[in-house]
């Protein structure tokens, strides 16, 4: 099975399988998607999401995460992992959307990827997801499954965004990388399979005997 025809395959499976694709982050808007997707780096939805109600009730906005205050923003956040630096990324991008682009998130990848504690991948999930703009956020779910189903060679996350968007038409990438993390966490995991096991990675490679080991970002 050609590359092309493996990825036409994907496309086909996961919107059989996944027709609605809810973003997992709970938000209102640009700005609580912005601090939840900056919360959510080596943390899981689930404990994002335990924890944004408060922090949301107490700044819901720009202006009123800054003058929370990195203190109290880390009280809220503590339970999250990498919190000290969370808390002091969310406060100054709160400042500089305040005080640079008028309290509402750019509308753009260049002064997004400025913000503090905002790289490409939190980027691209905005501009997808807050704005509509076609974009293809890569993670290391998404990374590992290309691999296992032939769709990249897996050097790094930047490659793996690349081969995806060659292979996969624009309009599917706001919808298709939320297809592809919510098959990952529910049938083909890390642990839970190997590249032999999920029906997708059984469709794809039929002759495939071995476990198949990705290479990491």
């Amino acid at each position: 099975m050609l590359k092309k025809e493996r990825a036409e395959r994907v496309l086909q499976r996961l919107e059989e399988l996944y027709p609605e694709t809810p973003i997992p982050l709970d938000h209102s808007d640009p700005f609580t998607l912005l601090v939840a997707v900056v919360l959510s780096a080596q943390c899981t939805d689930k404990k994002v999401n335990e924890i944004t109600p408060e922090l949301f009730r107490q700044a819901p906005t720009a202006k009123a995460m800054w003058d929370l205050g990195e203190a109290n923003v880390l009280e809220i956040i503590r339970p999250l992992g990498l919190s000290k630096q969370k808390a002091k990324a969310l406060v100054k991008l709160s400042e500089i959307i305040e005080t640079e682009h008028g309290g509402a998130v750019p509308e753009s990848f260049d002064k997004l990827e400025l913000l503090p504690g905002v790289g490409h991948k939190t980027a691209s999930v905005v501009m997808s997801q807050a704005f509509g703009h076609p974009a293809f956020p890569v993670d290391t779910h998404i990374h590992r499954l290309a691999q296992r189903w032939g769709l990249t060679n897996g050097k790094d996350v930047a490659q793996t965004e690349a081969d995806l968007k060659k292979l996969f038409p624009k309009t599917s990438w706001n919808k298709l990388h939320l297809q592809i993390i919510f098959y990952g966490r529910e049938h083909c995991s890390a642990r839970g399979c190997d590249g032999t096991r999920c029906a997708i990675c059984q469709e794809l490679y039929p002759n495939r005997k071995r476990p198949f080991v990705a290479k990491k970002p």
